[in-house]
């Protein structure tokens, strides 16, 4: 098993998804700065002032020619722009969504979690969108969320309850990879996530910048749950760095391959 400084990643395999906004931020990765979503990747749009003014266009410029992919990020389309999205026949067989930095905030997530067009999504980002734990309860409710099995909630504010609702929920059962990094989560959210058998297929945790301590960590790294994970990530947390050495010495986790702390 992999265990390594933030420090270290500037030459590790986690150092690319770390990379990005700055030496120490968290814009690279599946949907973030330089991904593969749609025929432009990144976020080419990000110095535009405002929304596009054609945003039925715009959209469509986005999409992959298959109809499956989809690459908005930062592209300030707003809620009126996910009600559009929302009712684009185009879109009806979209399974990668990225919707970075669109201030959707609950309200455009509800529009997302209601709408039938999404019901084939398995890869979701909604980084940066001033999303609560409201938002994050309504795409653990969404019964047009079944099929994820990436979702990365990046830089919102879902904290300890919207951790619990996709714990309890039926639609994190797919679920390979889970961002959740920097929401506000602390210990509470850390065993939510460690107590439930909904994340069994987990993969990839990123918990980056949260309020986790050492308590946090020990119930993670000896979950019953995470059978499946391989990578944790626990950079820039509350963690006590001399207790944090032998926990992942004594962690119980028989997939996990990298443990990545501060």
């Amino acid at each position: 098993m992999g265990h390594s400084s933030h420090e270290d990643q500037q030459t590790s395999p986690g150092a690319e998804k770390h990379g990005g906004e700055d030496k120490k931020g968290h814009m690279s990765g599946k949907h973030g700065k330089g991904g593969k979503h749609g025929k432009h990747g990144g976020h080419g749009y990000g110095r535009r002032m405002g929304p596009p003014t054609d945003i039925p266009a715009h959209i469509k410029e986005r999409l992959d020619p298959d109809g499956t992919k989809v690459n908005l990020n930062r592209s300030q389309i707003g809620v009126k722009g996910i009600k559009i999205l929302a009712e684009m026949p185009e879109l009806k067989n979209v399974k990668s969504l990225a919707l970075q930095g669109n201030k959707l905030g609950d309200e455009g997530v509800q529009i997302l979690a209601e709408s039938p067009t999404f019901k084939h999504t398995e890869k979701l980002s909604l980084w940066g969108n001033e999303i609560s734990a409201q938002g994050a309860r309504m795409l653990a409710e969404s019964p047009n969320m079944k099929n994820l099995k990436e979702l990365k909630l990046t830089r919102n504010r879902i904290g300890d309850e919207g951790v619990e609702a996709l714990a309890a929920s039926e639609n994190s059962t797919a679920l390979t990879f889970m961002d959740l990094s920097a929401n506000e989560i602390s210990d509470r959210g850390a065993l939510a996530i460690a107590n439930s058998p909904r994340f069994a297929n987990l993969k990839t945790l990123d918990l980056y910048n949260n309020r986790i301590s050492t308590e946090g960590m020990k119930a993670l790294l000896q979950s019953k749950n995470l059978q499946s994970l391989e990578m944790l990530i626990l950079v820039r947390n509350e963690i006590d760095m001399e207790k944090a050495d032998e926990l992942a010495k004594n962690q119980s986790l028989p997939s996990l391959r990298r443990l990545e702390l501060e």
